[in-house]
């Protein structure tokens, strides 16, 4: 019997609280999310860390994938042009790929590229909880063939996640890339789009153009009401 005005005191404490957080509710008293646009940086560490977590698990004797400022770059203007442009595809309107942009950063660049897309809504009530998204937009790529080939790919090294919201999306940009050790290249590179790493093959012998691999082979549409990878 001395437990049940305890019982009740907890309860009566319970419903205060409730109370009192629906009226700090009503009058906007409650902290609104975050701004998503400030957590881009957190969301592509994160993404970063389970790709390499994921990849790993797949496959133990891949190679570590070390970060590259220059993929990060050429990553983030890809996510960027994405979300001012309200679209989701290898290719930007004006035919900008990540192949092309990295070319136009570093010339003597050649070896394999590899890239990985998603976009993910949300709501502005709710904001973007990073390690949440992280975790869908890793989940979509692992359930597609294709992106997972390509997320796991052993002879990638290096990688650049770039990650850019606007309006109720978030767009993300995952790139993979190996250094296929020709020897500089005199000359216009050439870029060539492969559907798969595997097709890449032997490295060419020199004076053939590079071997860059420009965008994963789309997959079938995979449309979800929240997230949509390429």
């Amino acid at each position: 019997m001395k437990a049940f005005p305890v019982f009740v005191v907890a309860l009566l404490a319970l419903a205060g609280c409730q109370g009192m957080e629906r009226v700090r509710h009503e009058v906007g008293l409650t902290k609104p999310p975050p701004d998503p646009k400030s957590q881009m940086g957190a969301l592509e560490k994160r993404i970063a860390l389970l790709v390499t977590e994921a990849r790993r698990k797949i496959d133990p004797k891949a190679k570590p994938l070390v970060p590259d400022a220059e993929l990060a770059r050429v990553a983030r203007a890809r996510a960027a042009d994405m979300a001012a442009k309200n679209y989701l595809a290898h290719a930007a309107p004006n035919g900008d790929t990540s192949a092309s942009l990295l070319m136009e950063q570093d010339k003597s660049f050649q070896g394999l590229l590899g890239e990985n897309l998603a976009a993910q809504h949300y709501r502005k009530e709710t904001g973007v909880a990073v390690d949440a998204y992280a975790e869908r937009f890793l989940d979509e790529w692992l359930k597609s063939p294709p992106h997972r080939e390509n997320l796991a790919f052993a002879n990638y090294d290096r990688a650049g996640v770039g990650a850019a919201v606007n309006g109720d999306t978030v767009y993300v940009a995952v790139l993979f890339a190996t250094d296929l050790g020709l020897p500089p290249h005199k000359g216009d590179n050439s870029v060539t789009s492969l559907d798969s790493p595997a097709d890449a093959g032997p490295p060419p012998s020199p004076p053939a153009p590079v071997r860059l691999r420009g965008a994963l082979g789309t997959p079938e549409r995979e449309r979800a009401p929240a997230l949509t990878p390429r």
